[in-house]
């Protein structure tokens, strides 16, 4: 979680936390509002903490639009990116597993041996 100071109003913290939980920055400032005028001490000593303890987005954070995708469904719906990640780990073990019987196959080594004598 970092805090977004250039899509932000004033440090990037609600900016910040929107990009962390995939939410519209601005849902994030009206909770803000609505915090400090119902909490105004609260909201106010926990967005200075926020402020000073999270570090700002570094630039190039992710290298591209896939991979930015990638994290942010991490980060908000990890059992499913687990179970994708489950299913392409056991789709190229699948595929592994015919290429090693392909190349193990005695065909495999005949016509190698056919190729060899070619040459």
């Amino acid at each position: 979680m970092y805090r977004n100071p250039r899509a932000g109003k004033v440090a990037g913290v609600c900016a910040g936390v929107a990009d962390y939980f995939s939410v519209d920055a601005w849902l994030v400032r009206l909770g803000m509002v609505l915090g400090l005028v119902f909490f105004f001490p609260a909201t106010i000593i926990a967005y200075i903490v926020l402020a000073v303890v999270l570090k700002p987005q570094p630039q190039g954070l992710y290298e591209s639009n896939e991979e930015e995708v990638f994290w942010r469904s991490v980060t908000t719906r990890p059992d499913q990116t687990l179970a994708g990640l489950r299913a392409k780990f056991r789709d190229l073990d699948r595929e592994i597993g015919a290429m090693e019987s392909a190349v193990a196959s005695r065909e495999f080594d005949l016509r190698r041996q056919f190729k060899d004598l070619e040459k």
